[in-house]
């Protein structure tokens, strides 16, 4: 019995089941014999042949098979099947999603109003808010003002030394408490809880998430945003204020301490002159901002760590891009609102 050894287009029908492969194709493993004879009609050329049945067209190949000496048939839909049409905006829009930072974005101001709703009907976890407050406020103290002692003796070093030459020494202590109290000691805060802080929430919430720990507390009935968002944010929003003031403190004792023990200006000159340089207004301006900051870095340290997909990886990079848009919204927002808190003042160093 001859069997073809040529692959030939043609149209062919069995009741035979076939195997359907993972790629569309359905394999039939049929002999070449008398049975092609029983179910289709060959006319002139092997091409052509005339269905018996008014099935849809499909297209043979012949595939070896070393199982059974005989040639296997596979079978393959025709690609010029009808299909009903479909409109424009299934074509364009069907198979669309927004990109991931485009939704995270919104999903962390959706979690923003969520928190405030909630706060406000009082649906909050107090002793979880006391722990975050905890972790947040003397837990993070210790880098917070070490970190601002160098950096208030960093702007020391260069302040005094050029106001010494020009014979403005007296200016010295306004200048450095301007500029902690306005502008350094809530940024340099921010960034240090944003580091410590923000990560650790991302982190955890990530983690959560992907271990579906999340889902968990639905189950059981209690609210992820109550248990775990609302305490983080109020903590945050509470305690970076106060790490702020500790934070000035610190920076202007550590300047006056080397501007009097290196280039000999006197401790009483720095803290007179800082005193009439400052106004009230400037110390409350300080804690606005670091509130502003804190909501900046929990919420989306928060909503970054709930929308976190893709198991350890997705924890990774989940963490450092909630860092990262951390401390772009703290210097957009510290843009801002130094904007709008200081636009028209300018004779603070007028009494030094």
């Amino acid at each position: 019995m001859q069997t073809a050894s040529y692959l030939h287009p043609f149209s062919y029908c069995s009741y035979r089941r076939g195997s359907v492969k993972p790629d569309g194709w359905n394999k039939l493993q049929i002999p070449y014999s008398s049975q092609l004879a029983e179910k289709v009609a060959l006319i002139g050329r092997p091409q052509a042949c005339k269905l018996l049945r008014p099935l849809k067209e499909t297209r043979l190949c012949a595939v070896p098979n070393a199982d059974d000496g005989h040639p296997p048939v596979s079978v393959l839909e025709d690609s010029n099947t009808n299909h009903a049409p479909t409109s424009e905006g299934e074509t364009l829009f069907s198979k669309w999603s927004p990109p991931r930072h485009l939704w995270r974005g919104l999903s962390a101001f959706i979690l923003a109003g969520q928190v405030i709703i909630r706060t406000l009907k009082g649906k909050v976890h107090w002793k979880n808010t006391l722990q975050q407050l905890r972790r947040v406020g003397p837990n993070s103290a210790g880098v917070c003002l070490l970190t601002a002692a160098f950096v208030g003796m960093a702007f020391t070093i260069q302040f005094v030394r050029e106001f010494t030459r020009l014979g403005l020494s007296r200016a010295v202590g306004g200048v450095l408490a301007l500029a902690f109290a306005r502008e350094l000691s809530p940024v340099v805060t921010s960034i240090v809880v944003a580091g410590r802080i923000g990560s650790a929430f991302a982190a955890e919430l990530g983690t959560m998430q992907v271990s579906e720990q999340t889902d968990t507390l639905r189950v059981l009935g209690a609210n992820p945003v109550d248990y775990l968002v609302t305490p983080r944010v109020i903590a945050t929003c509470t305690a970076l204020p106060f790490l702020t003031l500790m934070c000035f403190t610190v920076g202007m004792a550590s300047s006056a301490l080397l501007a009097d023990g290196i280039y000999g200006v006197s401790i009483n000159i720095i803290l007179e002159s800082a005193r009439r340089a400052l106004k009230p207004w400037d110390i409350i301006s300080a804690m606005i901002k670091s509130q502003a900051f804190g909501a900046i870095i929990s919420i989306v340290s928060c909503a970054w760590g709930v929308t976190t997909m893709g198991g350890a990886k997705g924890v990774g990079e989940s963490t450092t891009s909630a860092v990262v848009i951390s401390l772009v919204g703290i210097f957009i927002a510290d843009f801002v609102l130094s904007y709008f808190f200081f636009q028209g003042v300018g004779d603070s160093l007028k009494n030094l």
